[in-house]
């Protein structure tokens, strides 16, 4: 779906940044809503949206189990 989000869990990234994490979210986001700037009465729930595909990122991060790591 977005190619220019790369995957973020061991062994293909061993320490993800918070920065990683919010550019992951900022991709979907961009590509579900269809904007890549929202209008300035949109931003506020693009912003949202973005912090919130940044915390359910981090949450899966932290509880996945790699097998053999």
């Amino acid at each position: 779906m977005c190619r220019s989000i790369h995957t973020l869990r061991p062994p293909y990234t061993e320490d993800v940044t918070e920065e990683e994490v919010r550019a992951a979210a900022l991709q979907y986001v961009r590509k579900v809503s269809g904007f890549r700037r929202p209008a300035a009465h949109n931003a506020e729930a693009f912003d949202r949206a973005v912090d919130a595909v940044a915390a359910a990122t981090d949450e899966l991060l932290a509880s996945l189990v790699v097998r053999g790591a």
